[in-house]
């Protein structure tokens, strides 16, 4: 018989990081050891982006990310219906390997 644990972690959750930041804006770089997640913002008619914050994980916990985002846009989708991306291509999320970061 299958048993499931449960674990509980008490997050805090500092005033200023409760507010968040908005970022329409996504750059993503990997070396073999880590994935990098730059978000920025970007304002329309300016030619340059403001990263507002930097995300480094294990290429474990990148992936365990991504599973746990399907999961959850699945799951709003089903309640909200699809989220449609625009037309003609997608927001801009950038993917890259950077040849700079050594590990």
């Amino acid at each position: 018989m299958d048993k499931k644990t449960t674990h509980q972690i008490n997050v805090d959750l500092p005033q200023d990081v409760a507010e968040g930041n908005y970022a329409n804006l996504a750059l993503i770089a990997h070396s073999p050891s880590e994935f990098i997640l730059d978000f920025a913002r970007m304002l329309p008619g300016l030619p340059k982006a403001k990263v507002c914050a930097r995300i480094v994980m294990t290429p474990q916990n990148a992936k365990a990310l991504m599973r746990t985002l399907q999961t959850n846009i699945q799951r709003f989708e089903e309640t909200h219906g699809e989220i449609r991306l625009p037309a003609g291509g997608q927001p801009p999320i950038v993917g890259f390997q950077d040849p700079d970061l050594k590990n």
